[in-house]
């Protein structure tokens, strides 16, 4: 049987993590421009430490990235060698809104997508753009307290009809947040939020991410109307619990984790909150900001499909010492002893893969499409400036396979499958571009040194013949 015959296969990248350029083309600061390299990006990015500027005593790695926003032609060149059928990509708030509040957007931003858009096609590539992937301009985060304050809700909405109307036709799939339940781990980077001492932090996070599931069926709404042929994503960090024993209270504990991982994706994908998400909240003292119309409006625009980034899976245990949240996971969880891990200290596990697909197609019952998975390690340049990565290959390989299962033995229906960093960038979790995911080798290290330079690895050739073969020739 195998995939569909127009699997949408390809790679995924964010602007955040790869374009550089934060102050050229008429763009605005945004708070990912403002995560630094080093211990403190971590507090920065959970919202414990303020950082609303640029200091002497940190470096900065989004500010030049991989440095796509000149680049974008050489590597969509690339990604059309290796035969993608899509690039999933998204849009930095700032170049189309530098503040995020004005009511002209930047039509040098909006022209730099054009661009980017048309050169896909160019290359037979189709789009799959997420709008907002870890992305606030920092002049709402100043004005609003990001998130938290429900006119965001129109500023999103304005910046979602200015891109639905004007990249019609270019543009058929969109992702409206990028992983969602991202807020209650990394919640600056998600919604620009940064709390203040004695703040109830879950109800500040349940604030934000109601706004932002008010403001995706919204969007989901108004793209369906401008263009019939839109096709709307949610997107969720995914990655199935496993109870660390058959000891009851660490299976009932699996249940618990699995659940407020897929808590918001159930709004978008269901159009409602589930019963134990309203008891999750109400037992942290919190409750949902409803005003007339939210309800109505989530359960009439849920979306087209459900996307998903997958990397590992996760263990949960009833002991609450073992597995904290980390810079470099921002998941907890116990280990696995049966399975090997990355470098950064991820489970590799493929059968978790399709054991994720299957639980969240019995979940929605809508397509799939898997938007991030692959490994993050370091990669060696020889001298005559080949990169072997059997490594990422052996990776790719076993997930592709589960995936496959996940289709051919089980019956999920899945629109297509983007890795993550098809090129080399910036890590979200620890800004370091040596944890390396890429095809495409970038010749820059953790601190901006190098000459940008692009090379290819040997997954590159190995992912060409995958994508030439529909998923079939996997050697």
């Amino acid at each position: 049987m195998g995939f569909r015959k127009d699997f949408l296969w390809g790679g995924a990248t964010a602007a955040n993590q790869c374009e550089g350029g934060y102050n050229e083309g008429g763009r605005g600061l945004a708070n990912v421009d403002l995560m630094p390299l080093g211990e403190d990006r971590y507090l920065v990015g959970t919202g414990k430490k303020k950082m609303y500027d640029f200091d002497d005593q940190h470096f900065y790695p989004a500010l030049t990235a991989v440095d796509f926003y000149h680049h974008y032609k050489e590597d969509i060149a690339l990604f059309g060698e290796m035969g993608f059928k899509t690039l999933r990509l998204s849009i930095a708030w700032t170049r189309i809104f530098p503040l995020g509040d004005e009511q002209k957007p930047n039509e040098e931003g909006l022209q730099y997508y054009e661009d980017i858009f048309r050169e896909c096609h160019k290359h037979g590539i189709e789009p799959l753009v997420t709008i907002n992937h870890f992305d606030t301009p920092m002049h709402l985060v100043k004005k609003f307290g990001g998130w938290r304050n429900r006119k965001m809700i129109d500023e999103y909405v304005k910046l979602c009809q200015t891109l639905f109307h004007r990249y019609k036709g270019l543009v058929k799939y969109w992702i409206t947040f990028n992983e969602i339940n991202m807020i209650l781990h990394f919640p600056f980077v998600s919604s620009g939020l940064c709390f203040e001492e004695g703040e109830n932090e879950i109800q500040t996070m349940i604030t934000a991410v109601h706004h932002q599931l008010v403001a995706s069926a919204m969007a989901t709404k108004l793209a369906h109307e401008i263009d019939s042929c839109n096709q709307i994503g949610c997107m969720v960090a995914a990655g199935s619990y496993y109870p660390e024993t058959c000891k009851p209270e660490d299976y009932w504990k699996a249940i618990c984790d699995n659940r407020e991982v897929y808590m918001f994706t159930d709004v978008q994908a269901r159009g409602y909150y589930h019963s134990y998400a309203l008891k999750w909240i109400e037992e942290r003292n919190a409750t949902i900001p409803f005003v007339e119309g939210d309800k109505e409006l989530l359960k009439e625009n849920t979306v087209d499909f459900v996307s998903f980034s997958y990397y590992s899976s996760r263990v949960s245990s009833s002991d609450v010492s073992k597995g904290q949240q980390s810079e470099s996971n921002m998941f907890a969880s116990a280990k696995n002893p049966y399975l090997q891990i990355s470098q950064w200290g991820w489970a590799i596990d493929p059968l978790g893969f399709r054991s994720t697909i299957n639980e969240l197609y019995d979940r929605y019952q809508k397509p799939l499409f898997v938007v991030e998975n692959g490994l993050g390690a370091v990669d060696i340049v020889e001298e005559d400036g080949t990169i072997h990565d059997d490594y990422r290959i052996d990776y790719l390989r076993a997930h592709i396979q589960a995936m496959k299962d996940a289709v051919d033995k089980d019956g999920v229906d899945i629109i297509g499958y983007t890795t993550w960093g098809c090129i080399d960038l910036i890590s979200n979790g620890t800004g370091e571009v040596k944890k390396r995911y890429g095809f495409i080798y970038v010749d820059r290290d953790n601190l901006g040194n190098g000459t940008y330079q692009r090379m290819k690895k040997d997954s590159f050739y190995w992912y060409k013949k995958v994508i030439e073969s529909n998923g079939e020739n996997l050697l």
